[in-house]
């Protein structure tokens, strides 16, 4: 069940289609396009990948690259403008470089999840899903592991669609209340 929001938030695996499926329905919006961009091009790898990104885009999209403040980022875009975020999971991973805790990521997420899903232009929000693997060797590695799927948590809430990307095709992600609220007795 889809609740009343213009959020839309996609999620998958690496590789699976996620920025240009958002990119693709955020053109389909009557009115203008913008994204966030929360990459920051540390290394020459991606730096090419960010330039990958830029030239698959319209030139006429409006762009604000924001690593850090996404709720403030939100508001450099008119109410009719269509937004894709790309991504919340290199965004967790700015914050968490940064030093930020991990209770006020949740915080700042849940902040810009509800300004985003207030919007009545659409927003696409994109991020990976990175808790399906294995088990990561290290602490910290498990700390992203764990805070991502909760940060994905907090946006798939105030989210109207929540729409999982596999091979370049997307599944509709039911809500919890659809799961919970039946008696499972085969």
């Amino acid at each position: 069940m889809e609740r009343e929001s213009s959020l839309t938030l996609l999620v998958g695996g690496a590789r699976s289609g996620k920025s240009k499926i958002g990119a693709a329905m955020v053109e389909t919006w009557n009115g203008l396009a913008g994204v966030i961009a929360t990459a920051e091009a540390l290394d020459e790898e991606m730096a090419e990948r960010i330039e990958r990104h830029r030239s698959s885009r319209s030139d006429d999209w409006l762009v604000v690259e924001e690593p850090i403040d996404l709720e403030r980022a939100l508001t450099e875009f008119d109410a009719g403008t269509a937004v894709l975020i790309d991504c919340l999971t290199l965004w967790v991973s700015n914050l968490m470089g940064m030093g930020v805790e991990d209770a006020e990521i949740e915080r700042r997420a849940a902040a810009a999840a509800a300004a985003a899903a207030a919007r009545p232009a659409l927003t696409v929000v994109v991020s990976n899903e990175v808790g399906s693997g294995i088990v990561p060797m290290n602490e910290m590695a498990r700390r992203y592991r764990d805070l991502l799927g909760t940060v994905n948590a907090i946006w798939a809430d105030m989210a109207g669609r929540v729409l999982l990307t596999v091979a370049g095709g997307v599944i509709p992600v039911s809500r919890v209340g659809w799961a919970t609220d039946r008696t499972w007795d085969g």
